[in-house]
């Protein structure tokens, strides 16, 4: 049964492959009209979880009003479907080019804290994260990613080779601190790059905090990880400046997350992805 899994599997990747490398290699004004056109496929054809994203909306904007939120579901959308092929456009963009379309405004706020620590870098699901990672361009310590595997192992490893151009290491969640204790034993300074927004299911909460109004469960792993390693901890602010070009600041949280009170770093990046999101909701998946 798995072999014939395996074989749909490779079927499925051989399939959608080549369709990826053209859309991977148009020009820019030909790659963002295509973009266009999923967009009315997704907002006006199919009408993708419009009625979730609009009551999400309404939730978290409770004075504004239903133009104000139809304006941000529209640009939503049309953001939504140019970063996810922005992710097929990395297959062949180069060092140079990812360069120009993610410019890094204070790297020196990582080169310094590299010097005597490694750092946890963590962001939010906003802009263009794939991206983020080539921010490894820029620094001497070893680069590292915590991604989620993917079901269709032959995807899996296709993201991989993507994503580890960037002088990026890939590891999975529970791989990480196995990987900085290594490192720490070793002598090796990383800097890890984490998503940390995402919402684990209520009954295995450790942890709940009010986010855009609504009290949800928060992972604190990020955290966790910090106090007990010793690590430097910075969020990463990723801004469109304009269709397919990218801005990052890093904003420090702590130099060592041994120094810092109970969930004081859980809370300052549920803070700074608020702000960020209230400064430009139409860019928060």
């Amino acid at each position: 049964m798995s072999s014939i899994k395996e074989g749909m599997q490779l079927l499925v990747f051989i399939l959608a492959y080549p369709f990826l490398w053209i859309i991977s290699i148009l020009p820019h004004r030909l790659f963002y009209g295509f973009s266009d056109f999923v967009f009315f496929l997704v907002y006006r054809v199919i009408g993708y979880r419009r009625t979730v994203v609009q009551e999400n909306l309404k939730l978290v904007f409770p004075t504004k009003n239903s133009k104000e939120i139809y304006s941000i579901e529209k640009k939503f959308y049309r953001h939504m479907c140019d970063m996810f092929l922005e992710m097929v456009k990395s297959m062949n963009l180069t060092k140079d080019q990812i360069k120009r379309k993610f410019k890094v405004l204070n790297i020196e706020v990582i080169n310094e804290l590299e010097k005597r620590r490694s750092i946890l870098v963590v962001c939010s699901h906003y802009a263009n994260w794939e991206w983020d990672v080539s921010m490894n361009n820029y620094i001497e310590a070893k680069g590292y990613a915590v991604y989620q595997k993917i079901g269709n192992k032959y995807f899996d490893r296709f993201i991989k080779r993507v994503r580890e151009k960037w002088n990026t290491t890939l590891i999975t969640q529970q791989q990480t601190v196995k990987t900085v204790i290594r490192n720490q034993r070793d002598g090796v300074t990383g800097v890890i790059g984490m998503v940390s927004d995402q919402s684990p299911q209520a009954h295995k909460a450790q942890y709940w905090s009010e986010f855009m109004g609504v009290k949800v469960p928060v992972f604190n792993g990020a955290e966790t990880m910090a106090g007990k390693l010793g690590l430097a901890v910075v969020f990463l602010k990723v801004s469109k400046v304009k269709r397919g070009h990218y801005q990052a600041e890093f904003i420090p949280i702590t130099e060592n997350g041994k120094n810092t009170v109970e969930n004081e770093i859980t809370e300052t990046f549920l803070r700074l992805t608020e702000q960020q999101i209230k400064e430009r909701p139409e860019h928060y998946l």
